[in-house]
């Protein structure tokens, strides 16, 4: 071996070693740990009652369905005004020249999430595509008597061809709703074409295919292969999946894997700085952008809002009324809560409160003078602005109608008697109709004598208290009695739809810019849904048909100015407030902007955890 030889010998083994232990390095190394989990927290101030569409017709549970279940056209998240566009279906309705008919076609390749409901003939699971059929099986859920769902009554009075007379041969039977009996009001006429035909002419039929909270579709296998247990497999072709669930407490659901290729997209309007710089902040990303979301129900003001201050949250939707002053004094954030990053939100909602008389009632119902007489003196003897100021810290306007704001017909320089606070008035009024102090018991009595006691449904939460007090106080004033019944709000619920509750106080929030919406809880064919007063005025259900009928103008504006002095005139419901909604935000919550008549947004919001403040 020659001394060249000898010296290269060992530079070539000092050479292989040095790789060998570069490799063994590079093996030991662990691989990069996956990002953590963009998870969403928030709380809702009320338990949902159903994961359903057919079987809730509550916020909080459509909420949850509406992230779920895809329908066919959604609302653009951005656009103010209201735009419509296409969701699953492959671009806008066909509509016939009589509004009657209506062809919508569907988008190919969409996807139910996994389950294993869906199997092919060998047993195995397979991929379910989404099909007209599957929104033909929705809609007559509706319909079948066996589901009793809230939303029949409204869904019935768009008249589909063929669909009311389906239900009820299922009710004169006594036998199975036929699901595959073949109508002209919904059917699919291929694979995927849907096909709408109504009964009379509906020139906003599409507004009822907008949102998925409702009218998403439902694949017939689901529902079948869990029959009981449905309500807890929801299955659906939206962002979202459903992870846990321990009702009235805690839901979580995944980002569904499975879901299309969506990319971030809006139209807002050009003058609209915060729609513009949303859009050209998120533009093009792929939905949804966070992984997980986590709700948690905390029915109390004081705990969900040191749930939030405290970091456990995300978003404060709807800041607790007792809290805004000290979260927004005078209407701009908080200084301390500025200096974590926190963003606070103010608006107007499409919403109101209102109180409800069981038109059924022995003791406030009826349509006799003196009944009405009554309904009216309770109306004039409640103090709403006192109630907005105590219960609700100053969060709305006094309602003058029963048309929700921001909808079609709603004035808002309008005034009515439903603002109106004159005890006087009140007790004029019960005076001349005979509701009088009989015994010398210092109360007034029923004009046969017996006494006069208003049995009020409420619930335990602090505002649902302070609405009793200003409530009882303002009754005492004109000398009424009152007897409070305490239930969790699902039960009052189901108790109110079953025509169980004299009284009770309810909220309602927009789900379309048609004002027609709010009249249906006048509609005598809504009862045990919508219409929980139990209305019943045949007068009153031509205007509502009318409206469905009418095109947009002066004639059908002049109809809406008629349904409501009926609505004051009758007084079923006295109309309190308009909600007004504080929300606030911590710097990791990115894209957020509150939706006006849709509930689906959780897909358009982003997390990031390295603008989180520390606790």
């Amino acid at each position: 071996m020659s001394a060249a030889t000898a010296l290269k010998t060992p530079l070539i083994a000092l050479c292989l070693a040095a790789l060998l232990g570069i490799a063994m390095s590079a093996q030991a190394q662990p691989s990069a740990a996956p990002p953590a989990p963009k998870v969403l927290r928030y709380a809702f101030e009320v338990a949902e009652t159903s994961l359903d569409p057919v079987k809730s017709n509550d916020l909080y549970s459509h909420t949850l369905t509406a992230h779920i279940f895809e329908g066919l056209y959604q609302y653009d998240h951005l656009a103010r005004p209201i735009k419509i566009k296409p969701l699953t279906a492959d671009g806008m309705p066909q509509a016939s020249a009589d509004f009657r008919v209506w062809t919508v076609k569907l988008k190919r390749g969409i996807y139910f999430a996994d389950d294993p409901a869906f199997k092919g003939p060998d047993g195995r699971q397979i991929r379910r595509e989404l099909v007209a059929q599957d929104y033909v099986y929705a809609f007559k859920r509706f319909a079948d008597p066996a589901n009793k769902s809230p939303i029949w009554s409204s869904l019935e009075t768009e008249r589909l061809v063929g669909l009311a007379a389906l239900r009820q041969a299922a009710l004169d039977k006594r036998q199975p709703f036929d699901y595959d009996s073949v109508i002209e009001g919904v059917r699919a006429t291929d694979r995927y074409t849907l096909r709408f035909t109504l009964e009379a002419s509906r020139p906003r039929f599409p507004e009822n295919l907008a949102g998925s909270s409702v009218f998403g579709a439902v694949a017939r296998e689901v529902v079948a292969f869990y029959a009981e247990q449905a309500e807890a497999h929801p299955v659906g072709t939206g962002p979202f999946k459903l992870a846990q669930w321990r009702r009235s407490s805690f839901i979580a659901l995944d980002r569904n894997p499975d879901y299309r290729e969506v990319l971030y997209n809006a139209e807002p309007a050009a003058d609209d700085a915060e729609g513009q710089a949303l859009l050209a902040r998120l533009k093009g990303r792929r939905l949804p952008m966070i992984d997980r979301v986590e709700i948690s129900i905390i029915e109390e003001e004081q705990p969900r809002w040191l749930s939030f201050v405290n970091g456990e949250a995300d978003l404060a939707y709807q800041v607790g009324f007792q809290f805004v002053s000290q979260a927004m004094p005078n209407g701009r954030i908080a200084p301390n809560l500025a200096k974590r990053g926190i963003r606070g939100l103010q608006i107007v909602q499409p919403a109101s409160n209102s109180m409800f008389f069981n038109m059924d009632d022995p003791t406030v119902g009826g349509y006799g003078a003196d009944k009405v007489a009554l309904r009216r003196a309770i109306a004039l003897g409640k103090d709403t602005q006192t109630e907005i100021d105590y219960a609700y810290n100053g969060q709305g306007v006094l309602s003058q109608t029963a048309m929700l704001p921001f909808t079609s017909a709603f004035n808002p320089a309008g005034k009515s008697e439903f603002s109106d606070y004159d005890p006087a008035r009140a007790k004029a009024l019960l005076d001349l109709y005979g509701y009088v102090d009989r015994n010398g018991d210092g109360w007034r009595d029923m004009p046969d004598g017996s006494p006069l006691v208003l049995q009020i449904a409420t619930q335990s939460d602090q505002r649902s208290r302070k609405i009793a007090e200003v409530m009882d106080r303002n009754m005492t004033a004109i000398g009424i009695r009152t007897a409070l019944t305490v239930a969790q709000w699902p039960e009052n619920l189901k108790a109110a739809r079953a025509g169980r509750l004299p009284i009770w106080g309810v909220g309602s929030y927009g789900d379309a810019p048609d004002s027609i919406g709010a009249f249906a809880r006048y509609d005598s064919r809504q009862i045990g849904g919508q219409n929980m007063a139990r209305f019943k005025m045949p007068a009153f259900d031509a205007i509502y048909d009318r409206l469905q009928l009418l095109e947009d103008g002066p004639e059908r504006k002049a109809l809406f100015e008629q349904a409501d002095k009926i609505a004051i005139a009758y007084m079923p419901y006295k109309f309190t407030l308009n909600r007004m909604a504080t929300d606030m935000t911590y710097p990791q919550l990115i894209g957020y902007r509150r939706p006006v008549f849709w509930l689906d947004w959780w897909q358009y919001v982003d997390i990031d955890d390295r603008l989180r403040p520390p606790r």
